[in-house]
């Protein structure tokens, strides 16, 4: 089980929840459980989510394993230039 924050709209799209409590081995899998408990967070995962594991950002290395006790954030992506 990972404790997972969420930030920005994405907490708003999981019922307000600023943070979530998921059993996940990696982040595929941290993705796929997600979209299952809260339905309005597929879109944007399907656009792309950061995953922050203790301050490095993992932005499309969905293999990357999810160690116990690490701090996670999830943030949209920022678009632009």
């Amino acid at each position: 089980m990972v404790e997972v924050t969420l930030w920005g709209a994405l907490g708003q799209l999981a019922g307000g929840k600023s943070k979530v409590e998921i059993e996940a081995k990696d982040i595929r899998e941290l993705f796929r459980k997600l979209a299952e408990q809260y339905p309005g967070l597929e879109p944007l995962i399907d656009r792309g989510i950061a995953v922050a594991i203790d301050g490095t950002i993992y932005r499309d290395t969905w293999s990357k394993e999810l160690p116990k006790g690490a701090e996670i954030f999830l943030l949209p992506r920022l678009a632009g230039g």
